[in-house]
Parts: structure tokens; sequence; C-alpha cells
């Protein structure tokens, strides 16, 4: 049954904007669709969370932004992310100050080669044949009205596509920055690797300042075409007055594959969805995701792979630390379709409390519909064992580093299977930050 919805925007205002931004009918066709949708349709149903009891009003109005001469006029904590082992600017950067994209920038090596990475804005216009058939192909609008609100108020965001039998060997880089909690931040990811194709693309959200009750309603969207290979990597490090929402969906075909490594890092209450769509044969899903929570926090993390091609295969792992009053729902779920013999399935999920009032229950799900398939998991709740703190500290250490020790002995087999290096030493500090060690 629906409900009367406030939504953010009024039709008018949102067709004013989209043609101020000069964006091709199709799409402000689509805005105002996915806006009528929005006032019909429910949330979504997240197991054992209440999010229509968060905050999911603000979702802030659209505010053009001046570009950026040069990365010397980003925050200091933003060029501290930027860190790479060459010297200069680098390249392959895209850079989104709240509403819109500040900086853009790709190697002249990539740009012969037909590689294409930009906002997603400038993309419309530029190569609108290619965004028109993917923008909200693998994430439906009409899904929840979170789905629907974030295609019609989306901004900014990252198109990138790479040619077919392209071999992007350097990763690029997306960063996402908030410190204005009246303007809307909401971007839209759109990568597409065509057959044979592969790129490593890497995010960092990072917020600044008290933004009051802002909602980031966040999507991804992965194309990965037949024998191609996609890293995405994305980390979350937004602060407790930002309310988190992300979907993240990849679609892959024949003997193609998709690697998600997912740092859940941030402060407020956060839902993220991350789901691979195998729908070739022989194609491949890896899934590593790393989440601590504290004070109050509120989180439901879903990781899924739904396979529908035969021999596909499918691995998530979750690591997930909880302190204080936090409380968290993990769902893992592998879902084999009738008709996708030979597929392979496993998920673990794993949680340490290091506090009796923190929560974090791991739900492990698995919906077999065919007979001639393998899949499995594993999952575990529990605090830091006493007595391997006792055995550490009779070897002289510290019951604080003992306890520091034990934590990251137990993240260890996620962040050190971590193939960017970048990543994960960038983990390592966001962890210690949140524990406070």
């Amino acid at each position: 049954m629906s409900t009367q919805t406030v939504l953010p925007i009024d039709r008018a205002s949102l067709v004013e904007q989209s043609k101020a931004r000069r964006e091709p009918e199709w799409m402000t066709a689509l805005r105002e669709e996915a806006l009528e949708l929005a006032g019909s349709l429910e949330l979504p149903k997240l197991e054992k969370t209440r999010i229509d009891r968060w905050n999911l009003q603000s979702f802030g109005n659209y505010k053009p932004v001046k570009a950026a001469r040069s990365l010397d006029e980003l925050p200091a904590e933003a060029k501290s992310l930027l860190q790479n082992e060459g010297q200069g600017q680098p390249d392959n950067l895209l850079v989104q100050h709240n509403s819109g994209v500040i900086y853009s920038s790709i190697s002249e090596s990539l740009k012969r080669q037909g590689v294409i990475f930009t906002s997603l804005e400038e993309a419309l216009n530029l190569h609108g044949d290619l965004v028109k058939p993917y923008f909200m192909s693998v994430v439906d609008k009409s899904e929840n009205r979170l789905t629907a609100l974030h295609t019609a108020l989306w901004s900014g965001g990252v198109f990138l596509y790479v040619p077919k039998n392209v071999q992007v060997e350097v990763p690029v880089q997306a960063l996402f920055i908030t410190d204005d909690g009246e303007a809307v931040f909401s971007p839209h990811v759109l990568i597409v690797a065509e057959q044979h194709a592969s790129v490593t693309y890497v995010e960092n959200f990072i917020s600044q300042g008290k933004l009051n009750g802002l909602v980031y309603n966040g999507v991804a969207e992965v194309v990965v075409k037949p024998e191609a290979k996609v890293t995405f990597a994305s980390v979350h490090n937004l602060d407790e007055s930002v309310t988190n929402l992300t979907y993240r969906r990849a679609v892959v075909e024949n003997d193609a594959s998709v690697e998600w490594i997912i740092g859940e890092m941030h402060y407020g209450n956060a839902m993220s969805d991350t789901t691979t769509l195998l729908k070739g044969k022989g194609s491949n899903s890896d899934a590593k995701v790393i989440c601590v929570g504290t004070e109050d926090q509120k989180l439901n993390v879903t990781t899924r792979a739904v396979h529908f091609g035969k021999h596909s295969e499918s691995n998530m792992i979750t690591r997930a630390v909880m302190r204080d009053t936090a409380t968290a729902i993990f769902n893992g779920v592998t879902k084999i379709e009738k008709g996708a013999t030979k597929a392979n399935g496993e998920q673990t999920e794993k949680v340490l409390m290091l506090s009796p009032k923190a929560r974090g229950d791991a739900n492990p799900i698995l919906l077999i519909d065919e007979d001639d398939v393998k899949a499995g998991h594993a999952a575990s709740v529990g605090q830091v064992n006493p007595e391997q703190v006792y055995y550490l500290m009779s070897r002289g250490i510290s019951k604080q580093e003992a306890e520091r020790l034990i934590i990251y002995g137990f993240l260890d087999p996620v962040v050190s299977k971590i193939p960017l290096e970048q990543i994960g030493s960038q983990l390592r500090q966001l962890v210690e930050r949140k524990l406070g060690q």
C-alpha cells in the first residue's frame, strides 16, 4: 500500500534544471517519469532495519559548481587521497564537489585508445549514443522510491568506457566531496567494459563539516562484456551527519569477471547493496567487504550474487568490527537460478564485537533453484577472545595493543588479499581512525 510522499523537488523545477544543463530530451523525460514514480513507490524493505525511521528528507538542491583550475584548490584531506608513486598531478582523475564535477583529466595514451573517462553530465552531450543504452539499465528506476529519486535527482557522476581489447593498466580514480548540506549529492557512476577489455576504477567519498542530515543517494552501474574484467574499489568515509544510501550493480557476460573491493567506513546510518548479476557462461564475481561500526550507527550491508550462467562462480567475504552501541545487519545472498548448472557460490560473513552493547547480525542466505551446483556459506559473530588477549599480555604487550593486533588479524584475510596497495593502506588507516587507535 503506497503512502503520500513529499518529494524533494517539483516537476517544473526539475525540468528547468535539466534544460539549464542542456541535457538531451530523453534524459529530461526520464527524470520527469522517475519523479512521478517516486511519489507512488515505497522505500526498500530491509532485513531487520526500519529505514523509514531514518532521516530521509534532506536530499538538497542542485547547485552549479565552478571548475577547479588545479588540484591545489582541493581540501588538504582530499589531496592526500590522490598521492601516487608518480610526480606531479595524477592523470585519469575526476573530482566531484557537491552537485557537480569540478576537475577531470585523462592521459593522452588512453584517449588515443578510445577510452572515455569524464563526468556523466558531459558524456550525455558528447557520447549520448553510448550512455543512453546503459543508463539505469542495471538498476531499475522503478525498484523503489530511492532508485526513482536517484534517477530524477542525480548530478555530476562518472562515465567510464573502455573499448574492445583495450587493457587499462593504471587505475582511474574518482573523488567525491561534500561540504554543503544544502547541495544535492547524488552522483551516478556508469562503467562499460567492452569485450576483452579490462580496467580498475577507484572511488573515494569524503565529507567535511556538519551537513545537517544530508542524504547521499548514489548508484553505480557496471556492464562487463564477454571476457572483460572490471575491478571496482569503493571507500566511503562520510561523517555522522550524512545518511548513506548506495546501490552498486554489475551485469557480467560470458567468461567476464568483476571484482568488488568495498570499504564501508562512514560514521552515519548507512544502507549499501552490492549485487552482481552473473548472466554469462563462465562469468565470475569476487567481493571483499570491510566494515567498521561505531557510536550509535545503524548499518545494513548486503552483498549479493545472482547466477544465471552455467559454470558461473561467485565468492563473497565480509569482515566487520562493531563497537559502542552500533548495530548492523550483514546479508550475504547467493541465488542460483534454474538452468545455471555447474555454478559455484561461496560466501563468508564474520563479525567481531568490541562492546557488549554493540550488535552485529550475519545472515548467510542460499537460494538454490538448480540441482547440479555447488554452494556454501560460513558465518560467525563473537567478541574478542579474552584468552588471546591474556596470551599476548603475558608476552609483555599492553591490553590495548593486544586488542589492536587481534582486530587487525581478524580483518587481515580481506585486507591482505586486496590487490591495490593504495586501497589496502587507506583501509588500515581508516580502521585505526574509527577505532580510535
